[in-house]
């Protein structure tokens, strides 16, 4: 029997596939799960965003989101625009205040070339959480990722998104994990956190919000 419906984004550069485990994992717990694939590069911010809205059209209610990285980000932004009933959303790894990374590829002249219509939401991001759904933000604390090859970030981070990257004012709960950027998508440890959030709107052994410090 179905406890609700879950439509799960996948971030830059990839394909719904690479949230199966994920996806595996919330249907054990009997959710209802989409994995939607969004032209994360080719598209434009207004086409990711459409996608994600059939998504959640044909969705048996009550409907969360997972996001991860851009994904998360966007489904932000979708929330925020209030349009349909949203009951959870969990972020995992998203530059919610905007990306360093993608500000960086910006100021080198490279950011519309290799990110394409994702260029724009990711140098922004947001400026505080003004939606009534309670939002759980997963971050990690490995340091293997893009940074690597795009030069450090601040600490801590995951490889691609720095910590403080992910702390959005007024964001319902926020934890670190031992997690890389990718590698949020395969913990156990961010699965249940998330399977938590989805049920009860908070992280169960959760401490106060952290959200506007790192």
């Amino acid at each position: 029997m179905s406890v609700g419906s879950v439509v799960l984004l996948h971030g830059i550069w990839m394909r719904a596939r690479v949230t199966d485990v994920l996806a595996r994992r919330l249907r054990a717990c009997c959710y209802d799960v989409t994995q939607v694939d969004y032209p994360s590069v080719r598209g434009t911010e207004a086409q990711m965003l459409a996608r994600l809205d059939a998504a959640v059209q044909k969705a048996a209610a009550p409907v969360s989101i997972v996001g991860h990285s851009l994904g998360g980000l966007l489904a932000a932004h979708y929330v925020q625009r209030d349009e349909r009933p949203i009951a959870r959303l969990v972020c995992l790894g998203s530059p919610l205040v905007g990306s360093e990374l993608a500000q960086r590829l910006q100021r080198w002249k490279l950011g519309g070339a290799t990110l394409g219509g994702a260029e724009g939401v990711l140098v922004k991001g947001l400026e505080r959480w003004d939606s009534p759904v309670p939002m759980g933000v997963i971050a990690g604390r490995i340091r293997i990722g893009l940074s690597m090859i795009l030069g450090p970030l601040p600490r801590p981070n995951d490889g691609t998104v720095a910590v403080r990257e992910t702390l959005l004012p007024d964001i319902t709960e926020h934890r670190v994990i031992a997690a890389s950027h990718t590698s949020l998508l395969f913990s156990a440890e961010a699965a249940q956190l998330t399977i938590d959030f989805l049920r009860h709107g908070r992280f169960c052994d959760a401490v106060a919000p952290t959200a506007g410090r790192p």
